[in-house]
């Protein structure tokens, strides 16, 4: 969760945020300078949890007057963040919606991987089940090679270096992989290797936050 300094000041005078955690919201607003207390203030959790109900009551004080943001654990609101509900409410209202930047994990690894930046897709999560993941995996080569679009997704840190050895035991050898790992951090990294490259590497994510791609190189 990062925003640049212009955000910082924007975000010292809203006394609504919705937010997807409440711990790791209030953590950063004090981190940023945020002084209200927050008994004061109104924080809605909005996640993967949260039934699609009352978004318009949380909306009214909007209407009357008052500034409200969504704050994102991804660093990008709605790209790959379940805030876009709230968004697609606010607009049903009418009320002004302005996207403020922040560091997108998904654009910072295709923006590094030196794969197709005209032409890509993300995919989310790939399916837990072995059986489904693979026939995902190869219908994802499948349309890269064709049409020449990179493809994108992510999995949960636990379940990252699995997805990983499936891509190197099942896609084609010259096929592109980029693993863009903890992007955000000092300690991150963004890597492209052909997978028979990726064959001859032991690499362990040890349970970090990975965003992978693929696609072909280019003729």
């Amino acid at each position: 969760m990062e925003h640049l300094p212009f955000n910082n000041e924007l975000m010292l005078e809203l006394d609504i945020f919705f937010v997807e955690e409440l711990k790791t919201a209030r953590r950063y607003l004090r981190k940023v300078g945020y002084t209200k207390a927050f008994d004061e203030i109104t924080l809605n959790v909005i996640n993967e949890h949260s039934k699609e109900l009352g978004y318009d009551d949380w909306l009214k004080p909007i209407l009357e007057g008052k500034n409200a943001g969504l704050m994102s654990e991804a660093g990008m609101p709605c790209i790959a963040d379940p805030g876009a509900v709230i968004v697609a409410e606010a607009h049903r209202m009418g009320i002004p919606v302005v996207p403020l930047t922040g560091p997108s994990s998904i654009l910072l690894t295709l923006a590094a991987s030196g794969l197709n930046g005209q032409s890509f897709t993300f995919h989310g999560y790939l399916p837990r089940e072995r059986g489904e993941r693979m026939k995902k995996i190869k219908m994802l080569e499948r349309q890269s090679s064709e049409f020449r679009v990179t493809q994108l997704f992510m999995d949960a840190p636990y379940r990252s270096h699995h997805v990983y050895d499936d891509l190197r035991e099942h896609l084609q050898p010259t096929t592109l992989l980029c693993i863009g790992c903890d992007v955000h951090s000092q300690n991150g990294y963004v890597i492209t290797k052909s997978i028979a490259e990726w064959r001859e590497m032991n690499w362990d994510f040890n349970k970090r936050n990975v965003i992978f791609a693929i696609g072909i190189e280019k003729k």
